[in-house]
């Protein structure tokens, strides 16, 4: 079972926000098989948007820390298919049209789920199931088997 990941978690993950975030974020990270973590090149896109903006570091080090993110974890490219069925996902569902290409992403990666703290938790698309891992509630069955819960 793959999971791909939304941009907060990366960004939790890399120090942005609080250290409890951080923290979480890590922890998430950690427990996921690697081999079945999967980044869309639009969260990796804005990853490096958040490390300069937010995080006001220098171009060089986001990209730095964005490329080990991409050498670690398979990545799904942005491609015409996945912004096609991004649109479809945000004309019928209303969700925001970048948030929506991720979810196409991780469905073209052949994803069970996508790990976003901001996304519409429980909405599934064409079998992935969007989560909030950080919601403290009882994980998906499928989910909760990565964890070893």
């Amino acid at each position: 079972m793959r999971v791909a990941l939304d941009t907060n978690i990366l960004a939790y993950a890399e120090g942005v926000n609080t250290r409890e975030q951080l923290a979480a974020a890590a922890a998430l990270i950690a427990r996921l098989p690697a081999g079945r973590i999967v980044l869309s090149a639009q969260v990796l896109g804005e990853l490096f948007a958040v490390l300069t903006r937010k995080s006001r570091l220098p171009p060089q080090e986001a990209r730095v820390l964005v490329a080990r993110w991409m050498t670690t974890y398979e990545v799904v490219p942005t491609s015409a298919a996945v912004l096609d069925e991004g649109f479809e996902i945000a004309a019928l569902h209303q969700l925001a049209s970048w948030d929506a290409v991720i979810l196409a992403a991780a469905t073209q990666a052949g994803c069970r789920y996508l790990l976003s703290e901001d996304m519409h938790p429980g909405f599934v698309w064409r079998g992935v199931t969007v989560v909030n891992p950080f919601a403290g509630g009882v994980l998906p069955a499928g989910l909760a088997a990565m964890f070893g819960a």
